[in-house]
């Protein structure tokens, strides 16, 4: 499975895709990198296409993913950011996809925590980190969700300023 993290824009327009890692779905348990597209079918949610879920009081047991990315985009006021591992490495987002359904492709949400200490002054949430060393804990379910998505320590993150065509 060829892997290349790109970054992960929050503020990405409508329809945008993006690779990510799940289980096939044919039963043989092993993983694949697809293209999905980034929200739900708002066919099926009151006209609202859901880019996100809260991961506080909820379960994912099934369809879980991982989002690869070399570092996460915030846009704050009129102002750019990248967030990217204190250490340098590429690291997943923790989501759920969604099949095909109705006309609508492949979809996944990014699933969320409350912000830790490094993010928390530009947003009050931002997407569940999953450790490379976590990846197939979340894939197979094999560890609770409790337990791999927590709010980030202090210093997990380094977040620089960038201008705009730096998206």
């Amino acid at each position: 499975m060829a892997l290349n993290p790109t970054p992960f824009d929050l503020d990405a327009a409508e329809g945008t895709t993006h690779h990510i890692i799940r289980v096939k779905p044919d039963g043989s348990g092993k993983q694949e990198l697809v293209n999905a597209r980034w929200g739900t079918n708002p066919r099926f949610s009151d006209g609202i296409e859901y880019r996100f879920v809260q991961s506080e009081g909820k379960t994912f047991p099934i369809h879980r993913c991982l989002v690869p990315v070399s570092d996460f985009r915030m846009n704050v006021g009129k102002k750019d950011y990248r967030v990217t591992r204190d250490d340098g490495n590429h690291f997943y987002l923790a989501g759920v996809w969604e099949p095909e359904l109705a006309g609508w492709p492949l979809a996944f949400k990014v699933i969320t925590v409350a912000a830790g200490q490094d993010v928390v002054r530009y947003q009050d949430r931002h997407g569940a980190m999953i450790e490379r060393r976590q990846a197939m804990a979340w894939l197979q379910g094999s560890v609770s969700e409790h337990e791999l998505l927590g709010t980030p320590s202090a210093h997990t993150f380094v977040i620089e300023e960038i201008d705009a065509q730096g998206r």
